[in-house]
């Protein structure tokens, strides 16, 4: 019989199942594989943003201009998503199974109210959007909105609020948080100087979409935490049936204090204008079902970054000119994304943010 090895200096040997080297602390292959492929995807999901940003906002300009144009074409948006996933539901039995299973675990208290309410922060960020952008530009709402969600994300992974579990604020995760800020920075800096909009009225007005830019984030945690009840489909059609109530209601109000309560408005042609609420569906299923992997913070900084990237692909295509400025925000902003995933992982793999497991039993 061989002795047992003695303790590194580290304080732990090779049969200590809590030493460094323990095989319960490293990830199965598997879950190496998504933690690299998650990365890509969220990129992606991000650069379908921009792309449903811009058909939406198409299809406002279609209406008209101002909150009510705005807010119309987020329910036009919103509510064709929730058909879409109406229609799933009823057309897929697992996914009313899923969607009942969020309903008992609401009514047991597994899954607290303000848990449910994801879709209220998308609806607070269509409205942000039309009061402030009048005022303070698109470029200043971009960059509102996006310092609000790093620094919110950053909270929100702290707090373990989302189903990764807690992750704690590093240096790399904050460096990653700004360069990615310092991008969209750069990116739209022509926008900035050329509308003259940094004023002290409008910096305060800019409060509005840096709160619901910080929603974002929270937004992100909860619907990761439903999905992880009852999937991420199920999730998504209670983010979409929250999200289009809200939107719905602010329309009618915003049409009665105008004296405009006259009937829905005359919908343009073209089927294209009206493809954003299924990319929502895309984007919400996919945050909801891959914010567990990295956190919240690394999902925004993705998606922030994929949406920079298909915005620079969106100039080209139709012929708009591209500066230097906008391509270095581009790789600024994937560069913020490489070192905030780095971070994350190294803080998992040293075991101060994964999330805790049930008991065996």
């Amino acid at each position: 019989m061989t002795a047992p090895q003695a303790p590194t200096a580290g304080g732990s040997g090779p049969d200590d199942p809590d030493g460094p080297d323990s095989a319960d602390d490293r990830p199965d292959p598997a879950t190496r594989l998504l933690e690299v492929v998650a990365i890509p995807a969220m990129v992606g999901m991000g650069g379908l943003v921009a792309l449903q940003s811009d058909v939406n906002g198409r299809l406002a300009g279609e209406l008209g201009s101002g909150l009510r144009a705005g807010t119309a074409a987020a329910v036009v948006s919103f509510g064709s998503g929730l058909v879409v996933l109406a229609l799933v539901a009823l057309l897929v039995p697992r996914v009313r199974r899923e969607a009942y299973a969020i309903v008992g675990a609401a009514r047991s208290g597994a899954l607290r109210p303000w848990q449910l309410l994801g879709g209220v922060a998308g609806a607070s960020l269509v409205a942000s959007q039309g009061i402030t952008v009048g005022t303070i530009g698109v470029a200043l709402f971009v960059v509102a909105v996006v310092a609000g969600q790093t620094s919110s994300a950053l909270l929100v992974d702290h707090l373990g609020l989302g189903p990764s579990g807690r992750r704690a604020v590093s240096g790399g995760r904050v460096v990653g948080a700004a360069l990615t800020l310092v991008a969209v920075v750069v990116s739209v800096s022509g926008r900035l100087e050329g509308a003259g909009a940094l004023t002290g009225a409008a910096l305060l007005l800019a409060l509005l979409p840096l709160l619901a830019g910080a929603a974002t984030s929270w937004q992100q945690a909860v619907n990761g935490r439903v999905s992880g009840v009852g999937g991420p489909m199920a999730a998504a059609l209670l983010n979409f049936t929250v999200g289009t109530t809200c939107l719905v209601l602010l329309l009618v109000v915003s049409l009665a204090v105008r004296g405009e309560l006259t009937g829905p408005p005359d919908l343009p042609g073209g089927w294209w204008l009206y493809t954003g609420g299924l990319m929502g569906v895309v984007f919400i299923s996919g945050a909801a079902l891959l914010v567990k992997v990295h956190g919240v913070l690394v999902l925004g900084l993705c998606t922030v970054a994929g949406q920079v990237v298909a915005s620079l692909l969106i100039q080209g295509v139709s012929g708009d000119h591209l500066d230097l400025t906008t391509v270095l925000g581009g790789l600024v902003a994937l560069l913020g994304v490489a070192i905030g995933a780095w971070a994350s992982r190294r803080t998992t793999a040293a075991g101060t943010s994964r999330p805790a497991t049930r008991a065996a039993g």
